[in-house]
């Protein structure tokens, strides 16, 4: 039997780390940090998909802080993360280790958050 306090308890932790580590990926490509600007011609999209992904994980930070919208932020950024693991996977060649594991930290968030998630669907 769970219990409802120490579920909330972990979410809020997950979420308050998952927010601080997507604003810290966020923030440097909306300022157009240079290793930022070079991993993005890298990939070969454009600049605006810098700006796209950074204002995601931004948002979507911030939406994991407010408790209704944090499943929301939640799937956002899972779709981001594997968008970013099949990028270093198949684009960049390099590891995509870090983007797996923010994609297990979001999942985790959603697993916890299931309840708000399908009361959300329901109505």
């Amino acid at each position: 039997m769970k219990s409802p306090r120490i579920t909330t308890t972990v979410s809020w932790i997950l979420q308050g780390l998952a927010a601080a580590a997507f604003l810290a990926a966020g923030s440097p490509k909306l300022a157009g940090a240079a290793p930022m600007v070079q991993l993005f011609d890298t990939i070969g999209i454009g600049q605006w998909f810098r700006f796209v992904t950074g204002g995601i994980e931004v948002l979507s930070a911030v939406l994991l802080l407010v408790p209704a919208l944090a499943p929301v932020g939640a799937v956002l950024l899972a779709c981001t993360m594997i968008g970013a693991i099949l990028v270093h996977a198949f684009v960049l060649h390099t590891s995509a280790a870090a983007p797996l594991v923010l994609l297990i930290l979001v999942s985790a968030i959603l697993w916890l958050r299931r309840d708000r998630v399908w009361a959300g669907a329901r109505s």
